[in-house]
């Protein structure tokens, strides 16, 4: 996903707003690349994780940061009204009974010709995740399904590329592209093979395979979630 970004993000010291950014983990890396980072979540407890994360910065990354307490669907009122030249939100859709007015807010929040960045789950393929773990009543009622059990054991809701993707159409966001995210790492995990975080050398060669499926049919199409960016027009 860094690489999706670094690919349609302005360059820095661009602002990006975070909104349910937790921990940082998305963009910190952003900071540390330069850019200047407001990391909007309503969780204190997430906040507090993040300011740990954050000491382990270098010290220019740090001064780039801004955590802000606040709901990322009034995110336009938490950040004063300001707009930034992204607007991240990961992870989040799939939580919200409705993920219109968390998008309203996230184009609210873009400037002119900025970037919105959504990362969801991928409704078209809910049924891989059962079937790999061999619940096979569970994948057979996946195909008709938007909802499961997530990975963190809490219900999460799907969507598709075409309904989030329309979302951002009625706000003046023009979608760019699209991309698959977690396809063959999530394979062999639930197939129940090891990987070795350790092993730099093969780390990287899984992420070499992970970006190449995730920019192409038909594997990104099978990715458990996806990654959507549009650019917002000028008014």
């Amino acid at each position: 996903m860094h690489h999706h970004l670094i690919e349609h993000l302005p360059p820095p010291p661009a602002s990006v707003l975070d909104v349910g950014g937790g921990a940082g983990h998305q963009s910190f890396p952003l900071a540390h690349a330069g850019y200047e980072v407001t990391v909007l979540d309503s969780s204190p407890a997430m906040l507090d994780k993040a300011r740990q994360r954050l000491e382990r910065l270098p010290e220019e990354a740090r001064k780039r940061v801004t955590l802000l307490e606040g709901d990322g669907e009034q995110a336009e009122e938490a950040a004063g009204g300001r707009r930034f030249a992204a607007v991240l939100c990961h992870g989040v859709l799939g939580y919200l009974a409705d993920p219109e007015p968390m998008v309203d807010q996230l184009c609210r929040c873009a400037a002119d010709g900025g970037t919105v960045s959504i990362m969801t789950g991928n409704a078209k393929a809910g049924a891989v995740r059962p079937a790999l773990e061999r619940r096979w009543e569970d994948a057979l009622a996946s195909f008709d399904a938007r909802t499961e059990i997530g990975v963190l054991g809490v219900a999460g809701r799907a969507d598709t590329v075409e309904e989030i993707s329309e979302l951002l159409r009625n706000r003046g966001v023009e979608p760019l592209a699209w991309y698959g995210v977690w396809l063959f790492v999530d394979w062999l995990e639930f197939s129940g093979a090891q990987l070795d975080p350790t092993d730099s050398e093969q780390v990287a060669a899984t992420a070499a395979v992970e970006l190449e499926a995730s920019r192409r049919d038909p594997y990104r199409q099978l990715s458990r979630v996806f990654h959507l960016l549009g650019r917002k027009a000028a008014s």
